[in-house]
């Protein structure tokens, strides 16, 4: 059945081109899929450009195989499907290959592979002898199956890109950040940006510019053997807001040491802001014990549930992103303006 845009999104910007759900601009020859991983994220997106979500069945087979019909033609058309790393993985990994595999065949003039959360992005090189690196073989089955384009957000090593032989866009969520602490923290101008650990140091630093604040690092000190690790923290945060920023939160471990750590510190608020929020395990249990002000993540991945029992779990809307960046591949215009700038 036919999805549209909800009246929270009545009058929407995307561009320079105003979009009503009373009176939808139609782009041609365009069609939006969802698959079952994230089915309010592909309402919110084609909701945002003035479209109906594409019409298809997808079900399992009584022996768990995965079947997919698409319910309308997309001969000629330019097709993107949007599946995120989430829930089920390898069903719904599986999922998008017959997906994309199934418009390929149909005759679509191009089919673009939306993930806004990329799976396996930590497998991306060899820890250890005979490891597989598992981002390049999804890398592989991507484009075997017949996509000729990838939209990402935040892909945990950027070199993925570089796995794959077809155009990949590596959305960044820094300016919603940015946007999110200007609207959410009345005191941000004298906050400091914290990196949870090295690995995000240039991503905290690249926010810590945009707002022109401070910022600090937690170092984790490798000791000797059989000696337990030490954090230490690097800068200043006393009588303080400190901001940690990453791109996910797994079993939340490093940000809740962390936030323990900023605590220790001096801090007087304490806020945590990441890209993609996994969630695993206790994870919620952890959040709620924090000292954290807020925990905030993106919608690329469904939180529904995850708020109903954290009350410090907040969203931000990246579906803006996704619909203006799906609007400009389809117009063959620069993508590259999201880079810097949130198109509300």
């Amino acid at each position: 059945m036919p999805m549209t845009l909800d009246e929270d999104y009545e009058n929407v910007a995307v561009g320079n081109q105003k979009l009503t759900n009373k009176e939808p601009s139609r782009m041609p020859n365009i069609k939006v899929f969802s698959g079952s991983s994230h089915p309010d994220l592909a309402k919110l997106i084609v909701g945002r450009l003035g479209l109906d979500l594409g019409r298809a069945t997808l079900k399992k087979f009584s022996n768990k195989e995965t079947n997919v019909e698409i319910g309308e033609s997309v001969r000629g058309e330019d097709v993107y499907i949007v599946q995120s790393g989430c829930g089920e993985i390898n069903d719904n990994l599986m999922e998008l290959l017959i997906m994309i595999n199934a418009c390929k065949i149909a005759s679509a003039s191009r089919v673009t592979a939306v993930i806004p959360s990329f799976p396996y992005s930590r497998q991306d090189k060899k820890e250890k002898s005979r490891a597989p690196i598992t981002a390049k073989l999804l890398a592989n089955l991507i484009s075997v199956a017949g996509a000729d384009h990838v939209i990402t957000i935040d892909l945990h090593a950027s070199q993925i890109q570089g796995f794959f032989n077809i155009p990949v866009d590596n959305l960044y969520a820094e300016p919603a950040i940015t946007k999110w602490i200007k609207d959410n923290i009345p005191e941000w101008e004298s906050s400091v940006m914290v990196s949870p650990d090295a690995g995000g140091v240039k991503r905290m630093t690249s926010i810590a510019d945009r707002l022109d604040i401070d910022f600090a690092i937690i170092h984790k000190e490798r000791q000797r053997a059989n000696v337990e690790d030490s954090t230490v923290l690097v800068g200043d945060v006393k009588n303080r807001t400190a901001i940690m920023v990453d791109d996910l939160a797994d079993t939340c471990d490093t940000i809740v040491k962390g936030a323990e750590k900023l605590l220790e510190a001096g801090a007087n608020k304490i806020y945590a802001i990441l890209t993609h929020g996994v969630l695993a395990g206790n994870a919620i249990d952890k959040i709620n014990n924090s000292c954290l002000e807020a925990f905030v993540v993106t919608n690329t991945i469904p939180q529904d549930k995850n708020m109903k029992m954290c009350p410090k779990l907040q969203t931000m809307d990246i579906s803006v992103m996704l619909a203006e960046a799906i609007r400009r591949t389809h117009y063959a215009e620069s993508v590259s303006y999201l880079f810097n700038n949130v198109p509300y």
